[in-house]
């Protein structure tokens, strides 16, 4: 069983930065496309930035220049650095892989983002 766990997020005004985490078991994160994804209440989950096996990046417009995404191999883990923060960020953010709907892994619980002033 793979299992996804998201920590990092928390409550922060216009502006400010946030790093979160996806630590993953089950699974390589180096063997595989991982990706950050988002979703807002009353709105479709959306993909805003992924990692591919060799390490390439690549980011939704809405986040990029803002947002960066990396793995620790050794940990297990994939990171989003989320900068320059906005209103508009405030989402659960969920980590998982990135393909065919059929190969990605259970979800995870998320964390909440939330920016505000």
């Amino acid at each position: 069983q793979v299992q996804l766990v998201e920590s990092g997020g928390g409550l922060v005004q216009p502006g400010g930065s946030l790093r979160l985490s996806c630590a993953a078991s089950g699974s390589s994160v180096s063997s595989n496309t991982m990706g950050w994804y988002r979703q807002a209440p009353g709105k479709q989950r959306e993909l805003v930035a992924f990692i591919t096996s060799a390490g390439s990046t690549n980011y939704a417009d809405s986040v990029k220049d803002r947002f960066t995404i990396s793995r620790d191999n050794a940990k297990n883990t994939v990171y989003l650095q989320m900068n320059s923060l906005k209103p508009e960020d405030t989402a659960v953010y969920y980590c998982n892989r990135v393909g065919p709907t059929w190969t990605l892994y259970r979800w995870g619980q998320g964390t909440q983002v939330t920016v505000s002033s």
